[in-house]
């Protein structure tokens, strides 16, 4: 394998791997922000024990994810050093924002939070876990900005004389209509991950806690137990379900814009090979030998309606491939791409792009946009059931079937998002920056595969190890259960060493 291609692999599995704890990072805390208000507001000590619970899940997950997030923008300097030398002035901005406003609010205010139990005056306190969880959010901002820059190149020049990119207007690249619907697409699927975490484990506690009964009626501890963990999974299936559907409507958006300003990324995800009016959705798609995509189980006009062009058009990647060829589909109010165009890159680049065969992998494309969705109904459906099968005060019976549910309600959100990236990124190829910098020109230059894949390796190992802690972890913490709370009690002693509340 060439060094390109296993940069590619590292950073994709390094990624996607590092995606795993964002979005339960920015939705749990806000969801344990939302428990300890109720605690704060009703004094009742079963928000204060789930408080507790989720935020213990909560900040094992933050220390994992703020390791793997470091590894990841390293890469832009060891594997991607031409990437960040041609955009680095647009694309840093962004990243720069995110460690000076989020990284500030999330270390200082969660540190507060975790060490401030018997510090702070409990509303002081509560006022630490919120401004934590709003620094998940901007964080989650600026990191989606830089991003969408990647899909959608805007407020950008190209310096001839430099050989890079600079920015011309902030203000374009902070408003990018990429950025702008792929912002909230992204934070709906978190809180499907986070809703699905605490419907998984009250679903699966409950069930525990009516097999410890064997038909008795619940009181004392359990009964207590059991009433936290019944409302522990009514607010997470809730959750699930009004956020799946905000997913939905809002990767509805998207994919409207993604007609207009990535068509070659659309037609790619649909194997639409040649341009088709009232286009279909397809549901099934193989090679057809000859290069092309063969499709089957079509649903007439589906693709069409949601595309929202003039008569369902959807264009074909075969005339798309073929205007790319001769630049026909540079944006000429895109100052970046038409002064990119101007100078010659394309021709320049043109050999690279017919390599890489000026469209994305097709069926990867394809399948990980179905199985998206796939995962993310499943998922509603398994909320559905779970309410309905704890409605009226009955407990769920358990069972290898209940588990499993339990295990599928917070797992299939989350594959759910990789599977979404896998779409976002596989499907802008060959380019890094869409229509500017193809991918093969941006790796590092003295980088040697030989390097490349023994820190993938490295990186795969350590990760891999990583992955085990965690999910031990977060195992023996849901099977520890609810703690057993006493009221916070702010102390006086000032000489009192800070203690961890977990």
């Amino acid at each position: 394998m060439t060094a390109e291609t296993l940069a590619r692999w590292q950073f994709g599995i390094t990624t996607v791997y590092h995606f795993f704890f964002v979005p339960i990072t920015i939705a749990l805390s806000l969801l344990v922000a939302v428990l300890q208000t109720l605690w704060v507001r009703t004094g009742n000590e079963r928000y204060l024990r789930l408080t507790k619970l989720f935020g213990k899940l909560f900040l094992i997950n933050f220390a994992m994810g703020v390791v793997t997030g470091i590894v990841q923008e390293f890469q832009f300097g060891m594997n991607w050093s031409e990437y960040s030398r041609f955009v680095g002035d647009i694309f840093g901005a962004p990243l720069a924002l995110e460690a000076l406003i989020s990284f500030f609010l999330e270390s200082v205010f969660l540190g507060m939070w975790i060490f401030g139990w018997d510090k702070l005056p409990k509303k002081v306190h509560l006022a630490t876990i919120w401004l934590g969880s709003i620094g998940t959010l901007i964080s989650s901002i600026f990191i989606l900005i830089a991003n969408s820059w990647m899909q959608n190149p805007v407020g950008a020049v190209y310096n001839p004389t430099t050989g890079r990119a600079e920015m011309s207007d902030f203000g374009a690249v902070l408003t990018n209509p990429v950025a702008l619907v792929t912002w909230p697409h992204v934070i709906f699927g978190a809180f499907m991950t986070a809703g699905g975490i605490l419907l998984g484990v009250a679903g699966w506690s409950l069930a525990k806690a009516n097999k410890q009964l064997n038909g008795a009626e619940p009181d004392g501890q359990i009964a207590k137990d059991i009433d936290a963990h019944r409302f522990a999974l009514k607010l997470g299936a809730w959750t699930l379900i009004v956020a799946t559907c905000g997913s939905f409507f809002t990767g509805d958006i998207q994919g409207k814009i993604m007609v207009e300003l990535q068509p070659i990324k659309m037609a790619a995800t649909e194997a639409v090979s040649t341009t088709v009016q009232n286009a279909p959705f397809a549901v099934l798609a193989w090679p057809d030998g000859s290069g092309g995509v063969s499709t089957a189980i079509e649903v007439p006009g589906v693709l069409g309606l949601l595309a929202g062009t003039e008569n369902g058009e959807v264009k074909g990647f075969n005339e798309l491939m073929a205007a790319y060829q001769n630049g026909e589909l540079v944006d000429p109010n895109n100052q970046l791409a038409q002064g990119a165009k101007d100078a010659g890159l394309l021709q320049q680049y043109s050999s690279q792009l017919a390599a890489a065969g000026y469209v994305p992998d097709i069926l990867t494309t394809f399948y990980s946009f179905r199985i998206m969705i796939g995962l993310g109904f499943l998922a509603l459906i398994v909320a559905i059931i779970a309410l309905v099968k704890t409605g009226k005060g009955k407990l769920p019976k358990g069972g290898k079937g209940w588990t499993l549910a339990m295990v599928i309600a917070p797992l299939f959100p989350l594959f759910a998002g990789s599977f979404g990236w896998l779409v976002t990124e596989i499907g802008r190829q060959p380019w890094i920056v869409n229509g500017v910098l193809p991918t093969a020109s941006a790796v590092s230059p003295g980088v040697t595969a030989l390097e490349v894949g023994l820190s993938l390796v490295l990186y795969t190992v350590i990760y891999g190890v990583g992955a085990v802690v965690e999910v031990g972890l977060f195992l023996k913490t849901i099977k520890s259960g609810l703690p057993v709370v006493e009221e916070p009690q702010v102390s006086t002693d000032e000489d009192a060493p800070l203690s961890f509340a977990y």
